[in-house]
């Protein structure tokens, strides 16, 4: 069985936990069969049964329309270049296509119609639960959810990453219960464990004798870096701050940022922002020297990065929505801080500086407590070594396939 998977994000172009999820289900897939990956990047890969093929599209015949239209206007574009160079090669054609996030969803839409095969969707995020993304698209948020209601009412079966993102398929989508399946995201143990690397924590002017509480995500609403920002005038004024938070949605939000920041800079010292998104090594290193890891995030399906902490042995304090609850163990491996979100868009805090504050005693009880710490840390390892592992989730997504392929007509 060949399968075909589609994908915005495969490295060395990943910003989210999607992208993550794609590179590993992808290596762990060719273990057991052969596999594409058609990526929205010029990526050749040829490595055994795993064969990558990027398409970077060129935009400049969008330059008429308004610059938020261009985002999704490239990915029906891309689509339809990888449904035109065919679902196959010299080896053969692809019996399964798996599509991952809206961006790739059109692709799949266009093979289960042209070729007759079983689309299979794994759901990341969705896009009536990211109500903010209409700032950064405008109406090009309308098509964005168009794609995303026709592929998931369209495909043969859904994989739901959390038991909360099933729940949320189901209430937001004409799905038939039985089509919606929860595989989780994965870590690699092996790579992501705790390692002893000043030097490379060293070189974003982080004091090795200073705890520090980090933070890791992109700038965007969901991730809640604003909500963190507020809590930091109540945190231990021993603890230092790390923000590794880069590629903003928007230029105003990098600004609002921006500004956020160097406003607490000039009342505290050991603040350290981080602009970019770093290697995957300088990652793990700072995982693996933080004494807390936060995500304060109002929206997440799943949160991988809290899997990524908790494998290098760093306690969690995270947002109770989504797949975090699922993942962080309060108590535990960590401690989770309801937001106590609205129920209505654009489903922000009610009560913000009751989340604020929320964190800030949540990250100071971890910080006056190095025992505490230690011992959540080690939780969080062995948690994420017991019921996270790619070969389990490769395997389940592999049987699923299994089970479509009668489906054909």
């Amino acid at each position: 069985m060949r399968v075909l998977l589609t994908t915005n994000e495969y490295p060395p172009y990943v910003y989210g936990g999607a992208g993550v999820h794609v590179e590993y289900l992808s290596r762990e897939l060719a273990k057991l069969t052969p596999v594409e990956v058609r990526s929205f990047h010029d990526q050749t890969v040829d490595e055994g049964q795993l064969r990558v093929r990027g398409i970077k599209m060129d935009t400049t015949h969008f330059a008429g329309c308004p610059q938020s239209f261009v985002s999704p206007l490239k990915a029906l574009s891309t689509c339809l270049a990888f449904v035109g160079q065919g679902i196959g090669d010299l080896e053969g054609t692809a019996e399964i296509i798996h599509c991952h996030t809206w961006y790739a969803h059109f692709s799949g839409i266009l093979a289960k119609i042209l070729y007759n095969i079983p689309m299979v969707i794994t759901v990341h995020s969705l896009e009536p639960l990211r109500p903010w993304k209409r700032d950064q698209l405008g109406h090009g948020y309308d098509l964005s959810r168009w794609i995303e209601k026709t592929a998931l009412e369209t495909a043969d079966a859904i994989i739901a990453v959390s038991r909360s993102t099933r729940d949320d398929v189901l209430r937001l989508f004409n799905v038939e219960p039985t089509r919606v399946v929860v595989i989780p995201n994965g870590i690699d143990t092996d790579e992501y464990r705790p390692i002893d690397d000043p030097a490379a924590i060293a070189q974003f002017g982080i004091d090795p004798n200073r705890p520090f509480v980090l933070f890791v995500g992109r700038i965007t609403r969901q991730k809640g870096l604003y909500y963190l920002l507020q809590a930091i005038p109540h945190l231990d004024p021993s603890l230092q701050v790390v923000l590794c938070a880069g590629d903003a949605d928007t230029l105003a939000m990098q600004r609002e940022i921006e500004d956020m920041v160097q406003e607490l800079q000039t009342h505290r010292s050991g603040i350290i922002w981080i602009p970019k998104m770093v290697s995957r090594q300088t990652t793990i290193a700072l995982y693996s020297h933080a004494a807390i890891f936060c995500c304060p995030s109002i929206y997440e399906p799943f949160g991988i990065i809290n899997l990524e902490a908790m494998a290098c042995g760093t306690p969690v304090v995270g947002s109770a929505v989504g797949g975090i609850c699922e993942v962080v163990v309060d108590g535990e491996t960590g401690f989770l801080v309801d937001p106590h979100l609205s129920l209505e868009p654009p489903h922000d805090p009610v009560a913000p500086s009751r989340f604020e504050h929320g964190l800030a005693d949540a990250i100071n009880r971890l910080a006056a407590d190095p025992a505490l710490r230690e011992r959540m840390g080690q939780a969080g390892r062995d948690r994420v070594e017991r019921h996270y592992s790619w070969r389990s989730i490769a395997q389940q997504t592999y049987d699923l396939y299994r089970r479509l392929r009668p489906q054909r007509t």
